[in-house]
């Protein structure tokens, strides 16, 4: 019975990889390479992200919304990031085509501009495979299949007995190619499957409504995007430049202590502010949600306020890339995202040398 069991199982595994195998390799390779994203940005573009520091205030963000207004007149908004934590960070403004101009927080006046670089270029390719719409469906749906695949593989890794555990525990050096092989695929899948179990149902988080609606369940509480607000605030006439700025000045006047910032256009047309403050778990973020034209406030999410459904929607991001634990978790994400990479290549080998037995 056991027998018939793993064999159905075997099969299972296998078919699920042969299909599955080409789009997990490249979102796991890719995920491995954007773990470390701050830390590369950090060291390749340093002369974009910083200034020298100066004992100075920061100028206020609306004198840099005006002259972005004059160098890049046309330009549509998507993001505009300030890093209140660090004086001498550069205000990002961020337009389609990810196109990003750099401010300098002290005057005002445009340090550079730049194109998409290869990390862009990466983190797309985790997230569609540059397919769109389309690849956005076949990435989520290969990582649904990874996560069966890695249940599957614990299923066939589970020895018959305990005198082999050791054995399935262990790679064995002295041995042929064939059986290192062997070993890689199921010893090194057995170690990275509880880690890498979690960083795909983290990124199932993101992908799928239904997870979040399974999380809700099983917490006992809905994740809200935030309270609607019954007093109605007053509407900021004006331009763009001194709209956006008195959105970010009094939010930041009303909720104090903010290390970073984000204001972004979002698909329905609204604006989202984002205060993130010191944090050690889940991150402690409030949201605020304007109508764009006129920035009236229409609702509010703060962190004080979360649910548990709240708290694990805001410790998501960190989790899926390590960054919870701080640099340990970011090389343990990265090693088991490069395992499993390496898995769909072993395993069709371990399939090949079958096959060619059996002709």
């Amino acid at each position: 019975m056991k027998k018939a069991f793993k064999k159905i199982v075997r099969v299972i595994h296998l078919w699920l990889g042969l299909g599955s195998g080409l789009v997990v390799f490249i979102v796991s390779i890719t995920g491995c390479l954007y773990v470390f994203e701050e830390e590369i940005r950090s060291a390749t573009q340093y002369e974009n992200l910083y200034v020298a520091p100066q004992s100075k205030p920061f100028i206020g963000l609306e004198k840099i919304l005006i002259n972005f207004e004059h160098i890049a007149a046309g330009e549509m908004i998507r993001l505009i990031r300030t890093h209140e934590g660090r004086t001498n960070a550069t205000v990002q403004i961020s337009v389609e085509k990810d196109k990003v101009y750099y401010f300098n927080p002290y005057d005002g006046s445009l340090i550079n501009k730049s194109a998409p670089d290869w990390l862009d270029t990466v983190e797309e390719i985790h997230i569609s495979l540059l397919l769109g719409e389309w690849g956005k469906f076949l990435q989520r749906w290969s990582v649904v299949v990874f996560v069966l695949l890695l249940i599957t593989g614990l299923i066939l890794w589970f020895p018959r007995n305990l005198r082999m555990l050791k054995q399935a525990l262990t790679i064995k050096k002295r041995a042929s190619v064939k059986r290192i092989n062997f070993d890689l695929h199921n010893v090194l899948g057995f170690y990275a499957s509880s880690i890498l179990i979690i960083i795909a149902l983290s990124g199932l988080f993101f992908a799928f409504k239904g997870v979040k609606t399974a999380v809700a369940f099983v917490v006992g509480a809905q994740l809200n995007d935030g309270e609607k607000l019954i007093t109605a605030s007053p509407v900021l006439a004006g331009s763009m430049s001194s709209r956006y700025a008195s959105i970010y000045r009094n939010a930041m006047i009303e909720y104090p202590g903010a290390t970073a910032t984000s204001l972004s256009v979002r698909k329905n047309g609204e604006l989202r502010l984002r205060l993130i403050y010191p944090y050690k778990w889940a991150r402690n973020q409030n949201t605020f949600y304007f109508n764009e034209p006129t920035g009236k406030l229409l609702r509010a999410k703060l962190y004080r306020e979360f649910n548990r459904s709240d708290f694990i929607a805001a410790t998501n991001y960190d989790l899926h890339t390590g960054k919870l634990f701080g640099l340990f978790g970011k090389i343990i994400a990265f090693m088991a995202s490069f395992i499993a990479a390496t898995l769909p290549v072993t395993g069709l080998i371990i399939w090949l040398k079958k096959k060619k037995r059996t002709i």
